[in-house]
């Protein structure tokens, strides 16, 4: 049914590209990073001449059709000197550039300055872009770079505090973001619990965050989209990088295969905190720490082929006593063809394996859980650049699922217990796109697509029969949901489809440009998201089940709108970006009271479909050059939940009512700035405040067999207090460094300098003496200095 509905797109869009005019002249080529040859990404190329550009996809190739004739091309991008060279085009040419970073002299074409502006031609909005050298520049904890971190800084992004894993964008679960590692799904981007993320930064070439407006190629995910990709590895030369902190210690090495032509890279990261406990008697036995590996191979069969492998394997360790021992981890694989058709037409084929384990040795118990989840991907993306003002992505792609909810088996083999295999589940959720990117006027420019994706839920297992199909039941004396009881159970073979859905899922986006300095935009997408993490936490843990959509768990469908206004100011040298967001998901996830999510064999019986609404105003304005720059980003958002009752007599979660999701932060802002004093000195600074993260407290207690009980209220109508940290950072590079191949760098941090006690929770508990409940406050981080050292040679 796929093939063939396939085919007739394929050749519609084949067709279509053909009809256009071939009496212009193409321009095309790959940008590069003059030093190592890595393809750069996001590169702005400008004719100003005709006030049009294009800029390079994830390969770092642009193609660009115009008229006969004389041109200046601007070429920028952030991290690298801007350069403007004249060409004459009189037929179609192919011409590749590499750039100098701007620490690099470069005399042979003219150079500009690099500002950071705000692009207001292009439609794309809600999106935030960093790059890795100012994310290093950012003081964390413990002195270790962070990239998850760092997104917290974003207007629209939170978490649900210190130590906590995943981040939350404009009201959604951490979830509800898809996390692409060279187009790999990572299903946790933490380590340690949460205090860091799986992604070394001297790995990765670039990062972008969708928050809206996102494009028709992605999809399978309700809030966000986080696409990074790892470094190609230097084909020009062998180098070392890396660094050495107070709990882990990081190197990458990077060179050539065959010189300008292949190039390998392979990066480690390790703590060994952990080795500290063995110095203490009562500590021996305790263990914590991660580990991860990055690894890379590039190589350029010809002028129109390139091939790359690519993985990724982490894993957490957490021991207790040797008698509790959890160890979890991501693990991709991903083989890449780059094929360039014509100079107008250029292809990606990918073959994805992406596996999230996790496990625990329960030992005191005598028995061992396993689970996790492995998917299969293939996809194949084409970008087709008809004109210097329309130009079509398309592709599909299919996604094989097995999800293990667990198999628990006996710590001894030889004990003759039998192991416990919950069953298994398989899916498949194939998919099609188009998107359209076009220059209508001078001062209009719109990009449209859509999406169409399908899911079939398949077997092997047996799926319980309830009355009237209801696994959940309303009680109506008690006023309480309840576990409805099985009548039959119904047997579905291996990859016999169990149920199915499909949608359309629309996109479109526009930017009106108001003159050269300022813009209005606005943005419209839908998303589908078939994979439902059960978890009633706040912040996703390691233990999190991930299951498929079926009969009763449906798939979340999540609409957003966006309006926004874009300015720069002083020709770049600020800018201003205000944007405004309503987005709605049905299908949400909730639980009874009492539900029990581990090990539940019929998980359907606790869990009731809601909805999800939340909306918010953001501003961001920046600095974007000079001795001192950054930005102010503030948020003003409201995340709410809802569950009715289904009939009438249903009382539904929380009375039926809208109540604040546990995502919900009124206000949110964050300061990031950098100033660099000289060749030897720069400091940084980072300020961030969020109001509390909603909770639920007792509102009261009663007695029951000499016991006190606390007694609820409705959910979330409570907050933890409001979470605020100062972080400064002061970077030496000693002046030696110019004149040698070693250059190293001290770092010195101080994270939360006023020492501020955030609350990470409020547990109540029975005083021993009054009898009373009282609440304690749970803090993990006071002020936390930190050096480390970082090196290259």
């Amino acid at each position: 049914m796929i093939t063939k509905k396939i085919i007739p797109f394929l050749i519609f869009i084949f067709c279509f590209t053909t009809s256009f005019s071939q009496e212009k002249f193409t321009l095309s080529g790959t940008i590069m990073d003059v030093n190592t040859n890595e393809t750069l990404i996001g590169v702005n190329i400008v004719i100003p001449q005709l006030k049009t550009g294009v800029t390079t996809n994830e390969y770092g190739f642009y193609s660009i059709t115009l008229p006969q004739g004389k041109y200046t091309l601007q070429i920028s991008s952030i991290g690298f000197q801007t350069v403007e060279e004249s060409i004459e085009l009189n037929q179609s040419t192919k011409k590749n550039y590499k750039l100098f970073g701007n620490e690099t002299a470069l005399k042979e074409v003219i150079i500009t300055d690099n500002k950071t502006k705000t692009d207001i031609k292009r439609p794309e909005m809600s999106v935030n872009k960093l790059s890795i050298s100012a994310i290093k520049k950012m003081p964390v904890v413990l002195g270790e770079v962070d990239i998850i971190k760092s997104l917290l800084l974003l207007p629209g992004v939170t978490n649900a505090g210190e130590g906590a894993s995943g981040f939350n964008v404009r009201g959604g679960g951490a979830d509800q973001n898809l996390i692409l590692l060279d187009e790999a799904m990572i299903f946790n981007s933490s380590h340690v619990f949460g205090f860091f993320s799986v992604f070394n930064p001297d790995a990765i070439k670039d990062l972008k965050l969708y928050k809206g407006g996102i494009p028709a190629r992605y999809g399978g995910r309700a809030s966000s989209v986080l696409d990074i990709y790892q470094k190609d590895g230097s084909s020009k030369s062998f180098k070392v990088n890396g660094g050495i902190g107070l709990i882990s210690s990081r190197i990458l090495a990077e060179g050539p295969l065959v010189k300008d032509k292949g190039s390998f890279l392979i990066g480690g990261r390790s703590s060994y905190a952990h080795l500290f406990l063995k110095l203490s008697e009562k500590q021996k036995d305790n263990a914590a720490y991660f580990y991860d590996l990055n690894t890379k191979l590039s190589y350029k069969l010809d002028p129109n082929n390139n091939l790359y492998l690519s993985g990724y394997f982490g894993r957490d360790v957490f021991s207790l006593n040797k008698s509790f021992t959890n160890t979890y981890g991501n693990a991709t694989l991903n083989l890449r063809w780059n094929h360039l058709f014509s100079d107008k037409l250029f292809s990606n084929l990918s073959l994805i394996y992406s596996d999230y384990y996790y496990g625990l040795d329960l030992d005191f118990v005598g028995f061992k859980w396993d689970s996790g989840i492995k998917n299969y991907n293939i996809k194949y993306d084409f970008k087709n650049y008809i004109s210097d003002k329309f130009k079509l992505n398309y592709g599909v792609n299919g996604i094989y699922y097995e999800f293990n909810p667990g198999t628990i088996k006996p710590s001894d083999e030889n004990s003759g217990i039998n192991f416990d295999q919950l069953d298994k589940k398989y899916a498949f959720e194939p998919a099609l796109y188009l998107n359209a990117d076009h220059d209508i006027s001078n001062k209009v420019s719109v990009s449209y697509g859509l999406r169409y994706s399908l899911f079939y839920r398949l077997g092997q297992s047996d799926v319980n029969i309830y009355q009237n199909n209801n696994p959940v039941t309303f009680n109506t004396d008690l006023q309480i949901y309840e576990k409805a009881i099985p009548i039959g159970t119904k047997s579905f073979s291996k990859n016999k489809s169990m149920k199915s859905y499909n949608y359309l899922e629309p996109r479109f986006s526009l930017a009106y440009q108001l003159d050269d300095d300022q813009s209005i935009k606005t943005s419209y997408n839908r998303m589908v998201q078939y994979l439902q993490l059960i978890s009633n936490t706040s912040s996703p843990t390691p233990l999190d089940i991930w299951t498929p959509s079926d009969a009763f768990i449906k798939p979340q469908i999540a609409d957003q709108v966006a309006l926004g206004y874009f300015r720069n100011l002083k020709e770049g040298e600020y800018s201003l970006e205000v944007e405004t967001y309503y987005k709605t998901v049905k299908n949400r996830l909730d639980y009874i009271d009492g539900a029990d999510l581990i090990a539940n064999k019929a998980i359907e019986q606790v869990i009731l479909n809601g909805e999800l609404r939340s909306y918010g105003l953001e501003l961001m304005f920046r600095k974007n050059e000079g001795r001192l720059n950054g930005w102010i980003a503030y948020t003003l958002a409201k995340s709410q939940q809802r569950t009715p009752g289904r009939t009438v007599n249903e009382l539904g979660i929380n009375n039926g009512n809208w109540y604040n999701s546990v995502y919900d932060k009124l206000h949110n802002i964050a300061i990031t700035s950098a100033y660099n004093l000289n060749d030897k000195w720069s400091f940084g600074a980072n300020f961030a405040f969020q109001t509390g993260q909603p909770v639920t407290y007792p509102n009261g207690q009663y007695q029951y067999l000499g016991i006190t009980v606390p007694s609820y209220g409705l959910r979330n109508e409570n907050r933890l207090p409001a979470y605020h940290h100062l972080d400064i950072s002061a970077t030496l590079t000693p002046r030696k460094n110019i004149n040698r191949n070693w250059k190293g760098e001290w770092v010195f941090s101080i994270y939360n300098l006023y020492n501020r006690k955030n609350a990470a929770a409020i547990n109540f508990r029975q005083n021993s003496d009054s009898g009373n409940n009282e609440a304690v406050k749970t803090s993990i981080f006071g002020m936390v200095p930190a050096v480390s050292y970082n090196f290259k040679f």
